[in-house]
């Protein structure tokens, strides 16, 4: 009697299974729709953010180099061995 069942149930599981997801499907997006927000913040537009990170790097970069032309770098200071460091 078993593998009749199973049998049948292979046969008709699509038939079962397509109402069954389009009802769940149907309920979950008008539950979305009701408790969900519907206000999407406006962006600014991609070659604004493209021009705002260009010129965030490029004062970022305009500073480290001023940075780094003001400090004398000492290697051995950074590259100092443990046993040295005492």
């Amino acid at each position: 009697m078993l593998p009749l069942i199973i049998s049948v149930m292979k046969r008709y599981a699509p038939i079962i299974t397509l109402p069954f997801a389009a009802i769940v499907g149907f309920i979950g997006y008008n539950l979305e729709e009701t408790f969900s927000s519907k206000y999407t913040p406006s962006t600014p537009s991609i070659s604004q953010q493209r021009l705002e990170r260009s010129l965030e790097t490029i004062t970022t970069s305009s500073e480290k180099e001023r940075n780094e032309k003001s400090k004398k770098h000492n290697p051995l200071e950074v590259n100092l061995s443990p046993s040295l460091q005492s």
